[in-house]
């Protein structure tokens, strides 16, 4: 495979990925679609009678069109339910469902709570990643050259922007597992790329001269199953938690499997080829 050769389609095709999204995030009246983590809400302590499952509490809240909630197990017979913020209403309907279809339920306690993700929180959160991107540029500079650290970050940007903008086109909720779920992918992005420079690196000091070209790829290639059957192991495990896992975690399940596809892409067809044109830039 040539890729070096046709990086460009594969950087037109990052883009054609990329640019939707990042217009979906800048639109005004877009965005992300914030969940109660960030917005804040109603949170009720319930206590059933007798023992009840999570599906159960679960299918009345879908059935009531509260928007997102998350349910917190605490017992047998108890949960905390977290929704946007409830009228008296909403608050009446819903625990008037819950004994009409799961069974006599008792409201210890209900309250009304703040953003656990609040706007100084998330400031601070893209403030990490952007010092934790500076000081992968720095180091990997370091352990290898300066191209090398530039191609592996703008590939970590791309990945982060890539599954920032499919939630925001597809209007899917983000909450505090997304987040995590964002670092998860920037750990794994940088681990894949990293792999291909570190072959690219012991590559070049085989062979002093020669096409750069030709030894990118060949290096590319060498580490190419590696990637392929690393990214297909993580894959199978979060196609099984999306199906199987729970609506806790689809959140979290969904934005890996995008980042972890994304980074594995990444690490072959953008960080390579940027320390190639960066080096070839370079060596003019």
């Amino acid at each position: 495979m040539k890729i070096i050769e046709h990086r460009k389609w594969f950087y037109l095709l990052s883009l054609l990925l990329i640019i939707p999204g990042l217009v979906s995030l800048l639109w005004p009246g877009r965005g992300l679609n914030k969940g109660i983590d960030f917005t804040g809400g109603s949170l009720l302590r319930v206590k059933f009678e007798q023992p009840v499952e999570v599906q159960q509490v679960r299918s009345v809240l879908d059935s009531l069109d509260l928007g997102e909630s998350s349910i917190q197990r605490s017992g047998d017979r108890e949960f905390f339910i977290r929704t946007r913020m409830l009228t008296q209403e909403d608050r009446d309907k819903l625990v008037t469902q819950l004994e009409k279809r799961v069974g006599k339920v008792d409201v210890p306690s209900e309250e009304s709570v703040g953003p656990t993700i609040g706007k100084e929180l998330t400031m601070k959160a893209v403030l990490s990643i952007l010092i934790a991107s500076v000081l992968m540029l720095v180091y990997i500079s370091f352990r290898f050259e300066f191209s090398f650290g530039v191609g592996a970050i703008v590939a970590l940007l791309h990945d982060v922007v890539l599954v920032l903008g499919v939630f925001s086109l597809f209007r899917l909720q983000v909450d505090g597992a997304f987040v995590a779920a964002i670092l998860t992918i920037l750990g794994y992005s940088i681990n894949d790329t990293i792999v291909v420079f570190d072959r690219i690196r012991e590559n070049l000091g085989f062979k002093k001269k020669g096409d750069l070209a030709e030894t990118v790829n060949k290096s590319i290639m060498q580490t190419l199953n590696r990637s392929i059957n690393t990214v297909l192991a993580v894959v199978f495990v979060l196609l099984a938690l999306l199906a199987f896992g729970g609506e806790t975690i689809k959140v979290f399940s969904l934005a890996l499997l995008i980042g972890v596809i994304s980074g594995c892409y990444s690490s072959i067809f953008v960080a390579s080829p940027i320390y190639y044109d960066l080096k070839m830039s370079g060596s003019r």
